[in-house]
């Protein structure tokens, strides 16, 4: 697991801190009953910030897992890696 993953783990821990990391690698909309619209838009917030990016809004219903999210960061090379 690289450094953009750890991080990506950390972002969606403080979202849902009661989850453990490898919950956390499994996590959806579908899967988890915890995971609402202000979960969603608070996760989203927490991944703008950590790794300096503005997500469009048009993506935003697509990054509902945690699978999505790590997809969405490698296409974008953000490098580290």
């Amino acid at each position: 697991m690289g450094e953009q993953e750890n991080r990506l783990v950390r972002c969606f821990a403080s979202v849902f801190p009661w989850l453990r990391p490898e919950e956390i690698r499994t996590i959806s909309a579908k899967s988890a009953e915890s995971w609402d619209s202000l979960s969603a838009v608070t996760l989203s917030a927490v991944v703008q910030e950590e790794f300096g990016l503005d997500i469009d809004p048009e993506i935003l219903p697509n990054l509902d897992s945690f699978e999505a999210f790590r997809t969405y960061l490698g296409q974008l090379n953000l490098g580290g890696e």
